[in-house]
């Protein structure tokens, strides 16, 4: 099975600060994996290590084949982002962001692409306002929508739901979940374990910048047990030790 992310060591220091301490995984063609670990243990970091964002400090990785220390125009060409803050141009409506976003990539159909998501995000009405008037949820929206407007094969995403209400939320699973079944990619880094559990095929936890595991996620969570206390344990263990 082709890996679709391949993580060898990457380290990421700033200053006396090491935020990712030689962490390696892979993500293979068609699973949805999720990045779990509490506020600050370096999902964030790593996500912009893979999308080139940030240059590691040591170790490598490969992004579909490419190397986003190296090509991180590349790499962000062909894989679809979410960052954790939600930025849209605040000068641009939410149609002129897609639109604009849509033609950087040089796609066919601009309007066709758009609609569909206005209408499955349900936020048709806010097409012709100003992103800085929007609101965090509707922010959020676009952003969901500006990752996957040129159907990437490859998708990595930080806190997909938040700001999102219950009901947004549960389109958004419902699409992640097809999307992969489609033979799309996911790389999820949230500290929602209710999302993992529910969507994840594979989990790799993350505390203090360290990978604590990384596996099946029914096995993490064990027989009887929610995700919630496998990770608490897992998590409390290491601040423990």
């Amino acid at each position: 099975m082709r890996q679709m992310i391949e993580a060898d060591g990457l380290t990421k220091e700033y200053g006396s600060v090491t935020a990712v301490n030689r962490v390696s995984f892979s993500v293979a063609e068609g699973e949805l994996f999720g990045l779990l670990g509490p506020n600050g243990s370096g999902k964030t970091t790593m996500i912009r290590m893979l999308t080139g964002q940030v240059p590691p400090t040591s170790g490598s990785a490969r992004v579909m084949g490419l190397d986003p220390a190296n090509d991180p125009i590349g790499v962000r060409g062909l894989v679809g982002i979410i960052p954790e803050q939600e930025t849209p141009p605040s000068f641009l409506t939410a149609e002129e962001y897609l639109c604009f976003v849509a033609r950087i990539r040089s796609l066919d159909r601009i309007e066709e692409r758009c609609d569909r998501w206005f209408d499955l995000l349900e936020f048709q009405e806010k097409r012709d306002v100003l992103c800085k008037d929007l609101s965090r949820g509707t922010r959020q929206k676009l952003m969901f929508a500006q990752a996957f407007l040129h159907e990437p094969r490859l998708a990595l995403i930080d806190e997909p739901l938040i700001n999102l209400d219950p009901i947004v939320q549960r389109t958004v699973k419902d699409f992640l979940q097809g999307y992969v079944q489609g033979g799309g990619t996911i790389c999820l880094s949230t500290h929602i374990l209710d999302i993992a559990e529910e969507i994840c095929d594979r989990v790799g936890v993350l505390h203090n910048g360290r990978l604590l595991y990384c596996g099946r996620t029914e096995e993490l969570a064990g027989a009887g047990r929610h995700l919630e206390r496998s990770f608490l344990d897992l998590v409390r263990g290491d601040a423990g030790a």
